[in-house]
């Protein structure tokens, strides 16, 4: 018989923290473990269960608004973009801490995605499992925040839903109105991701945190420009991008910054409602996104980051799947930027 494989171990050189290494390893593994399990095996009700299974592990609490109580508790776009699936959409609340500065992560959590009324083309829709991979990222994350105790006041909210079609699927040309009460004409409804973040963010605004960082698998416009491999994020404040980007070259966990242009603000505005949530033309389909979920937050410090959350290609230290991109920056940033 052949011998039994060995276990892979990971060995930390002299001097390295290997406690924290391990609690690092664990979110990635787990970011990647969400992302990678198939839709039929993660839809909505699973990745609660995920939610509440790290809340629990880490002392934290979780509260989910599902279904129609989404309506009733003013969180209209999530409902709608999740109304169409047998499955009930839902908006997870994950606490933690009860002193520190605010710091609030929102998760896309898109289970799986087929474009709605404006299907998808095969194609496009395989690697779909992983259009929660924001959702995913945050609740990696989180664990290793908790995990390793950082002296802050943790929120994660993550809309959950499926972008599925049926006889009450949202559609082209309708105009709904967010929980912030701006209106969107929905001209594709293939561009959803934004549609539930914007209710989730403009709920974390209402809770004014020092810092709200939305992460989400949200624009084909991203990888065009940067690839698989660099996460686009987008922040108003200079002091974050600094602190981000020398956090990003210590850990090696590439970032790249691209800018809330004001002047692209025309795209999204048009004429008909507030906002349109896929503007025609087919310009700066990143930065447009990115403006369209800064309309959300509040005024508040506020950061994007529009991942891919996938490995096209195996490499050292990053296997062929989902994978966590911009956490590990995030994580080393958090204590410089919010000064703990």
């Amino acid at each position: 018989m052949p011998s039994p494989r060995p276990r892979p171990r990971l060995v930390a050189p002299q001097g390295i923290d290997a406690a924290r290494l391990e609690i690092i390893a664990a979110g990635e593994a787990l970011t990647r473990d969400l992302i990678n399990t198939p839709a039929n095996d993660l839809g909505p009700d699973a990745l609660e269960a995920a939610c509440v299974a790290i809340a629990e592990q880490n002392g934290a609490h979780v509260t989910c608004v599902r279904g129609e109580d989404l309506l009733a508790q003013s969180f209209p776009l999530i409902h709608t973009v999740g109304r169409a699936s047998a499955v009930p959409p839902r908006l997870m609340d994950l606490r933690w801490g009860k002193t520190g500065p605010k710091l609030t992560l929102v998760g896309k959590g898109v289970c799986f995605d087929t474009g709605g009324l404006n299907l998808k083309p095969g194609s496009s829709m395989g690697l779909m499992k992983k259009d929660m991979g924001g959702a995913a990222t945050v609740l990696g994350l989180a664990h290793m925040i908790m995990a390793l105790d950082l002296p802050v006041q943790l929120r994660v909210l993550i809309p959950a839903v499926e972008n599925a079609v049926a006889g009450n699927a949202f559609r082209p040309g309708d105009i709904l109105t967010a929980r912030n009460g701006l209106t969107v004409e929905v001209n594709n409804t293939d561009a959803e991701g934004r549609l539930v973040l914007a209710d989730a963010l403009s709920y974390g605004a209402e809770d004014a945190p020092d810092l709200m960082i939305s992460m989400a698998t949200l624009t084909g416009a991203a990888r065009v420009a940067l690839g698989p491999d660099l996460s686009p994020y987008y922040t108003d404040d200079a002091c974050f991008a600094e602190a981000l980007e020398a956090a990003a070259a210590r850990v090696a966990d590439p970032v790249w910054r691209l800018p809330f242009h004001t002047p692209y603000e025309a795209m999204i505005e048009p004429g008909i409602a507030d906002l349109d949530n896929a503007p025609s033309g087919g310009f700066a389909g990143s930065i447009t996104a990115a403006l369209f979920l800064r309309r959300f937050a509040g005024g508040l410090n506020y950061s994007h980051f529009d991942i891919y959350g996938w490995t096209p290609s195996a490499a050292p230290a990053r296997p062929k799947g989902g994978v966590g991109m911009g956490a590990r920056a995030l994580l080393e940033a958090i204590p410089e930027v919010l000064g703990l």
